[in-house]
């Protein structure tokens, strides 16, 4: 009973008969649905490894250049560095054996082949072969270049560039620590080179005799020059 009276109810509201009750009931069940059929879910396979890009000609040849370098001067490679510079030097045992080691970049370019190389080239014409220590870095940076274009290595603008920056470098450390006498190979490097300007050639002709610096206190101590040689003097 509602608020407003009883609840009237036809018998068109109930199951007249168990029958009618029964086939009611099924007929609900077999009603189709409205709703929209799922779409089946995809089979995902096992995720499928993207194939290794193959190695380029120019990368098989830095390693095969690596590879060559170290097996012809006995090197060993104690870190790989991701910036360009590296360094050389040797470890001597007590049972006679030298180690000769080396940091630098792995040659993937121009510019990382030379600093490896450079790094090398200390070791091919021998750490402490020449003095002061400027013209080491010359030498090791002549072998380098010498060495790429030998090998049909590309000497770029940029590693030139890097060259005599370096260079440069080394020279007006040398003057800070007190060097008297430039040797002559290291003359185009001793002024600081504008990027305006093209860098030197890869290969530079050697300049003889030595370039002064400051005037010597007394001339009888100076050294003559040496056929074929540059004066040295750190």
């Amino acid at each position: 009973m509602s608020a407003r009276g009883p609840i009237r109810r036809g018998l068109g509201d109930f199951a007249t008969t168990l029958w009618d009750l029964l086939h009611g009931a099924r007929n609900e069940k077999t009603e189709p649905s409205t709703a929209a059929p799922r779409s089946p879910k995809a089979v995902v396979g096992p995720a499928t490894a993207t194939p290794a890009r193959p190695r380029g000609r120019q990368q098989t040849r830095y390693q095969e250049l690596v590879a060559s370098m170290k097996r012809r001067y006995g090197l060993r490679v104690v870190r790989w560095r991701s910036s360009t510079s590296g360094c050389a030097w040797t470890v001597a045992y007590r049972d006679g054996s030298v180690a000769r080691l080396i940091e630098s970049p792995r040659p993937r370019g121009p510019m990382s082949c030379a600093v490896f190389l450079h790094e090398v080239g200390h070791h091919a014409i021998g750490l402490g072969t020449y003095r002061p220590r400027c013209l080491e870095e010359y030498h090791a940076w002549r072998w380098s270049l010498e060495t790429m274009l030998e090998l049909g290595f590309n000497v770029t603008e940029a590693v030139r560039r890097r060259r005599d920056e370096s260079l440069h470098y080394a020279v007006a450390k040398a003057r800070r620590r007190g060097l008297k006498r430039l040797p002559g190979e290291l003359v185009p490097f001793l002024e600081p080179r504008s990027r305006e300007v093209e860098p030197l050639p890869a290969l530079l002709e050697e300049v003889r005799g030595p370039a002064l610096l400051e005037d010597p206190k007394s001339g009888s101590d100076s050294t003559p020059a040496t056929p074929g040689r540059s004066p040295v003097a750190g």
